[in-house]
């Protein structure tokens, strides 16, 4: 039996530096591996991570790591052979609390000079119909009432930033590592209109005094499960409940506006740059894009896993078809950056049959997702009179999808926390296209245009009436 590599350096020389809130799949696979490989170079080794969560889940997290002394396993998923390594750069793990009092005071400690966040595209209560942060969701309101017990990671880091600046300790800075557009900027939106609710002035001294910069993230991290678990177990680990897998690729694209410091984390791989906007809008564009452009004709095709649906021609066809057509041609220049070679690297990384990626994680979600990674392309393509066919068709497989039902029958189970809303506008579609496309926080202005809304009701009737492989087949063709 092949074991885990262990970490390449004495934990004990650790100290932390950095709060991390959301230890997820993708961070343990991301932030957390880039980190490990500075330390085993010997270097950085006051930036150890300590792990925080704010809902009631994060628990179960936090028990399952502390009880392997904060080791994550990681296992790679390359084609040409797995590997599997112990990832030892979270050092502790706050005890999860309903008023967050121990993470704020883990935030308030003076070795705290990053505090960073993976809390999902969904989790920074921005109003999609404008695309801002909401000061009026339940949870933003809660927390501005009682500023002292928040609920929110926001509204705690306001209260931990708080306590820096009454003990005279500088501010951390505030790192998104979330799958968005303008990641720091949205977060800066999210930390700073939580604490308006209470505390107008100190609003402005955080405008004026925490760094919050953007970054672009990516790596393909599948959800756990059976399968997972298994894998884990052939190194070696069959005790660990919570392992990671992962495909061989990642990036890491970041604004470096550390005031406190950071990690060396260069030497491993990350880029510095104050162009991190090209470089994300390729991967949302091209990557995000395309996953929501495979996701739904697979689902309704009953195909289980994202290899599956890449062998399929005609969703291959269809990918390649709207990504050169409509995506592409309207993302702007990148540094160093051949964007046709990205979009080759993107179909074999969605390619790989060891990933085992499903099409329903894929297919979750997508009334946070489409707004930002299919609407943004369709506005851009209509301003510059190009091409839509092919993101009409996208969005409509999306309204086919939350209708319920495969091609086949086959009851889909809900996908996303607005199903409820999304079904019934979906069937009500299927004679009266405009039904969905009311949908304000969805498409905006677009449900009044015309050339949209004529190709995605083209769409969305041959999806019914002929089924998602003869409306590809006569797309692709």
């Amino acid at each position: 039996m092949t074991q885990a590599s262990l970490p390449a350096y004495d934990r004990k020389s650790l100290t932390p530096g950095i709060v991390h809130i959301g230890l997820g799949n993708f961070h343990r696979a991301h932030m957390a591996v880039y980190l490990d490989d500075l330390f085993a170079l010997g270097e950085s080794h006051d930036w150890a991570i300590i792990g925080a969560g704010v809902r009631a889940p994060d628990a179960k997290m936090r028990e399952a790591l502390k009880a392997q002394d904060c080791l994550s396993t990681v296992i790679e998923l390359d084609p040409a052979g797995k590997s599997a390594r112990r990832i030892g750069a979270m050092i502790d793990f706050v005890p999860v609390d309903p008023t967050n009092a121990p993470l704020i005071a883990a935030m308030s400690r003076p070795e705290i000079r990053i505090v960073s966040l993976t809390v999902t595209e969904g989790g920074y209560y921005i109003n999609a119909a404008t695309g801002q942060f909401d000061p009026t969701h339940p949870d933003i309101v809660a927390d501005g009432k009682s500023p002292g017990k928040p609920a929110t990671a926001f509204g705690a880091i306001v209260a931990a930033l708080k306590t820096r600046k009454a003990t005279g300790i500088p501010p951390f800075t505030v790192m998104s590592c979330d799958n968005l557009p303008g990641n720091g900027h949205v977060t800066e939106a999210a930390v700073i209109g939580t604490a308006r609710l209470s505390d107008p002035a100190f609003a402005d001294w955080i405008k004026a005094n925490v760094a919050f910069p953007n970054g672009m993230v990516d790596r393909i991290t599948p959800a756990t499960g059976p399968r997972e678990r298994a894998m884990a177990a052939t190194f070696g680990l069959a005790d660990d409940p919570v392992p990671v897998t992962c495909e061989p690729f990642r990036q890491w694209v970041v604004e470096d506006n550390f005031p406190q410091g950071r990690p060396a984390l260069e030497k491993v791989g990350v880029t510095f740059t104050p162009h991190v906007h090209a470089y994300e809008m390729m991967k949302i564009r091209i990557l995000n894009g395309g996953h929501a452009t495979i996701a739904y004709p697979g689902g309704l095709m009953d195909i289980e896993f994202v290899h599956e649906a890449m062998a399929n021609p005609l969703i291959s066809a269809f990918l390649a078809k709207v990504e050169r057509e409509e995506i592409i041609p309207y993302v702007p220049p990148v540094p160093n950056t051949d964007i046709g070679d990205y979009f080759t690297l993107i179909h074999q990384r969605f390619s790989n049959p060891e990933v085992a990626d499903t099409e329903r994680r894929l297919c979750l979600d997508g009334s946070n997702r489409q707004p930002k990674f299919i609407i943004p392309s369709l506005r851009d393509a209509l301003a510059a009179g190009g091409k839509i066919e092919g993101l009409s068709l996208v969005s409509a497989l999306w309204c086919r999808y939350c209708a319920g039902t495969t091609d086949s029958g086959t009851v889909i189970e809900p996908n996303d926390p607005n199903w409820d809303v999304l079904q019934p506008l979906a069937l009500a579609a299927r004679t009266n296209p405009d039904a969905w496309l009311g949908m304000k926080e969805i498409y905006g202005d677009l449900a009044g245009d015309d050339a949209f809304r004529a190709a995605f009701a083209t769409a969305l009737n041959s999806l019914w009436t002929k089924g998602t492989k003869a409306t590809l087949q006569a797309y692709t063709s």
